[in-house]
């Protein structure tokens, strides 16, 4: 009777201890879905408007990965990469704005192993947001601009540039 009692507290305990992992890991891949960021809504300057450099669209790299997508219009300036109010991606943790040295990046692969340029963290998966640019970048030396996924080193959704002359 002793026995039977340890090997069901046992089981019990273990069944707590796995079951709390699993509820917890399943809370943080459902968080960003429950309770998604407020859209961004940043606005370029009057200055800012007539600087571009450069021009493209966030793309969904891997149609078969129903979870890392992106889409809308990027815009670089010397200064700053703007994505536009239709800029959206898929929700995730740690994200964020890379500029970086190859074309038409389409796999993590692509990215890891570069020299590529952090821009900061995505402040949110939807709507206009600004990005300020370090002083003597090269910008004609990236021509990609890419969200990634840092904590998991995943592409989620690249952007290849058209640089105006």
């Amino acid at each position: 009777m002793i026995r039977s009692f340890w090997r069901s507290a046992t089981i019990f305990l273990v069944g707590g201890v796995f079951g709390t992992g699993f509820g917890v890991a399943l809370g943080f891949l459902a968080y960003p879905f429950v309770f998604p960021p407020p859209e961004a809504m940043e606005a370029l300057g009057e200055s800012e408007k007539t600087q571009i450099v450069a021009e493209g669209t966030f793309i969904h790299a891997n149609p078969s990965d129903p979870v890392h997508y992106g889409k809308g219009q990027v815009t670089v300036r010397q200064e700053s990469v703007f994505l536009h109010a239709n800029f959206e991606v898929g929700p995730g943790p740690k994200f964020h704005v890379f500029l970086v040295p190859k074309e038409k990046v389409r796999g993590s692969g692509d990215v890891t192993g570069t020299m590529w340029v952090d821009l900061g963290r995505l402040r949110s998966f939807k709507g206009s947001q600004k990005y300020k640019i370090p002083a003597g970048i090269d910008l004609k030396s990236y021509p990609s601009v890419v969200i990634w996924c840092e904590q998991f080193s995943v592409l989620i959704s690249p952007a290849d540039l058209d640089y105006k002359s």
